[in-house]
């Protein structure tokens, strides 16, 4: 089954076209990669995809479903999670705060709800809360749930970004450089996770320039070069892609 569906997006950015006419289906259950070089437009269509840009042409499909220039927070609540290549955590919370943050279900405050539904609000902050130390027990930072964000390691940032993006239980997870400058023990421990997340029935799709990681763990590869989809398919047909050897060396297979 399609999960995500991309159809015809086009984005330009002050006449540069970062996406240029681009068509994408993201079976469920499986473990996606969108890779290109620098610039090819893999974060704009992650922006386009979760509402924080949206596109000039072209539309996106979440279980069939239209969220074209739906807001973030309503995409979020569909059940797309995101991370971000810069780190985007309160790093004056802690780490078990930076997950309340998420978990925590909005619901309106009037008089009749704090004199009548206390018990109910305390039993879902509760939920809450065992839902946000389940997650870090998944990324391994169940010990440092009371440190400021600010005091852990970039690897750890990054663990917690993922636990965080997980705290609302998407159906689609979306990474966007998840290993990006983290020491090679931690790039295991991510691809251990992403693995995990698949085994829990978690749709994956994410943009990562380590190729080791991409060829070791992705069922489907999409391959984008100066705004195109220029490629797609399984790891060792896109390693043996001329389109692809030519966007990432510059010359064609002898």
């Amino acid at each position: 089954m399609d999960l995500l569906v991309l159809q015809g997006i086009r984005k330009d950015f002050d006449g540069v076209r970062a996406a240029d006419d681009v068509s994408l289906s993201v079976k469920a259950g499986a473990i996606n990669a969108l890779i290109g070089p620098n610039g090819a437009g893999k974060t704009t269509l992650f922006d386009i995809i979760t509402g924080f840009v949206a596109p000039d042409e072209g539309q996106v499909f979440f279980r069939g479903q239209c969220i074209t220039g739906w807001s973030p927070y309503r995409i979020a609540q569909l059940g797309l999670g995101r991370t971000f290549q810069d780190i985007r955590l309160f790093p004056n919370l802690t780490v078990l705060e930076n997950i309340l943050v998420a978990a925590q279900h909005s619901k309106e405050e009037t008089l009749f709800a704090s004199l009548f539904l206390r018990g109910m609000l305390a039993e879902e902050e509760q939920k809450n809360r065992d839902r946000a130390l389940r997650y870090l027990r998944m990324v391994g930072l169940e010990n440092k749930q009371d440190a400021l964000a600010s005091a852990l390691s970039h690897g750890q940032r990054r663990l917690l970004e993922i636990a965080r993006a997980l705290a609302l239980d998407p159906e689609l997870v979306l990474m966007d450089e998840p290993t990006a400058g983290v020491f090679p023990q931690m790039i295991e421990h991510v691809n251990s996770l992403i693995r995990k997340l698949q085994a829990q029935k978690k749709t994956i799709l994410l943009i990562e320039h380590n190729m080791k990681v991409v060829m070791d763990i992705s069922d489907h590869i999409f391959v984008l070069n100066s705004g195109k989809k220029i490629a797609e398919g399984r790891p060792r047909e896109v390693q043996q892609d001329d389109k692809v050897i030519t966007a990432y060396l510059g010359r064609r297979r002898r």
